[in-house]
């Protein structure tokens, strides 16, 4: 079960990240919103897919699209491409060329509805 609060405050740190376009780790984002462990990832893993099922409910661009992973792919985590296919927005693999376009396409359209403009920066 996702905690409602915590939910809004990653999206609350996330809005200043678009408007600068940004992406954030995961663990970078766990520290700005101060994620109590344990399973401090997973606890905000749960709430970045709880905000995209949000987003996609009302219409919106998906901002959980900005937390990314530290990996040399700066890609977000399979859960992220599980909730893509979930919504019937994506249908691939969670790793390799497919999912970095359509990484790349729900980034394109965060930054743009959140942030006001398409550029980013890792």
């Amino acid at each position: 079960m996702t905690d409602p609060s915590l939910t809004e405050a990653v999206r609350a740190a996330l809005l200043p990240l678009a408007r600068a376009g940004h992406t954030v780790s995961y663990r970078d984002l766990a520290a700005l919103v101060q994620v109590a462990g344990p399973q401090i990832i997973r606890k905000l893993t749960l709430a970045l897919e709880a905000s995209m099922r949000e987003d996609h409910a009302a219409g919106r661009p998906l901002i959980a699209a900005l937390a990314v992973s530290r990996s040399g792919d700066n890609l977000p985590g399979r859960g992220f491409f599980h909730v893509l296919a979930e919504l019937g927005r994506y249908d691939g693999p969670d790793r390799g060329a497919a999912a970095a376009r359509a990484h790349a396409t729900e980034l394109a359209g965060a930054l743009r509805y959140w942030g006001g403009g398409p550029s980013i920066s890792p």
